[in-house]
């Protein structure tokens, strides 16, 4: 790759370390890709990691929401900023860095932060059609993000007659299906600020209620509710799975193990029995080691 200091290194290592903590599930996706695609995705992660927290950081309960926005403001600065080359941080260095090898553009990165902006006075959605695009800004991006680190296979792209639709659908339906998955597996958690990101017109259709949710109230409708939400994530899960065959062969099996087993936290809220409220969902370890080697076959298959 063009560049490679023990500074820089060294500030990938962060990156690692700093994805190995936060989102287990999907490190382990990927470190079944090349060194150097892994490097790179860690770094994305890490961005959008420090682009989260500017909002859902406990830091980030103490101040204002003049002072959120102003921080908004200057981290998109800075994000252009780096695009352009001009450095302030070794974790700059390295989406600099990822974005020189793997290049892309920088509306997705935009597009994120406008999604965390929506966070500053966006507490409810009035139905599906609004919370889609939340979770485009603040996960779908991420499939643009990745998509030229995954890369596209060859095959595709050389012979005159190939046609493929455009990768970039898929790419953003496993970012939606991801977010959507956050969403229910985090209904207490977001409860407690004051969010409730379900849409209120499917809360409504299902006789359940605002007050029922932020009180954590669990009965038949909010199983069916969740029942209805758990659907609707798993068909976003299979929009994205015809996409991952157009993939460069070495990142289909990380892509594969990752949708399957962040699809997986969504059959740990139905062993829960939908109560998000008193337990968070994740996927066990057993079921990982099970998932990894299906993985793998089903890359080499679909």
């Amino acid at each position: 790759m063009k560049n490679s200091t023990p500074q820089l290194n060294k500030a990938y290592e962060i990156c690692q370390k700093e994805t190995q903590r936060w989102a287990k599930t999907f490190y382990l996706g990927t470190l079944l890709l090349p060194y150097e695609k892994r490097k790179a995705i860690w770094a994305i992660y890490v961005w959008c990691r420090r682009t989260d927290e500017i909002m859902d950081s406990q830091e980030a309960l103490t101040k204002s929401k003049d002072e959120l926005s102003d921080k908004l403001n200057e981290w998109e600065e800075n994000t252009k900023n780096v695009f352009q080359g001009i450095i302030k941080s070794d974790l700059d260095a390295v989406l600099f860095d990822t974005i020189e090898n793997f290049p892309q553009k920088i509306e997705p990165y935009l597009d994120m932060i406008e999604g965390q902006k929506m966070d500053l006075s966006k507490f409810r959605y009035k139905n599906f059609s609004e919370l889609k695009l939340y979770c485009y800004r603040v996960a779908g991006t991420v499939g643009l993000m990745t998509q030229n680190v995954m890369g596209i296979d060859s095959a595709y792209t050389s012979a005159p007659w190939s046609s493929m639709p455009d990768p970039s659908e898929a790419a953003i339906a496993l970012g939606i299906a991801n977010q959507l998955t956050n969403i229910l597996r985090d209904v207490g958690e977001d409860r407690q600020r004051g969010r409730i990101y379900l849409p209120l017109d499917e809360i409504k259709k299902f006789n359940y209620s605002e007050e029922e949710l932020l009180q954590g109230v669990i009965n038949n409708q909010w199983k069916m509710l969740m029942n209805f939400q758990l659907t609707r994530a798993r068909n976003w899960f299979k929009k994205s799975e015809d996409g991952i065959k157009w993939l460069s062969s070495d990142a289909r099996w990380p892509v594969w193990t990752s949708l399957r087993l962040y699809r997986g936290i969504l059959d740990s809220i139905e062993r829960l029995d939908y109560d998000v409220f008193n337990n968070r969902a994740f996927v066990k370890n057993s079921v990982k080691a099970f998932e990894i080697p299906i993985s793998f076959l089903i890359s080499r298959i679909k």
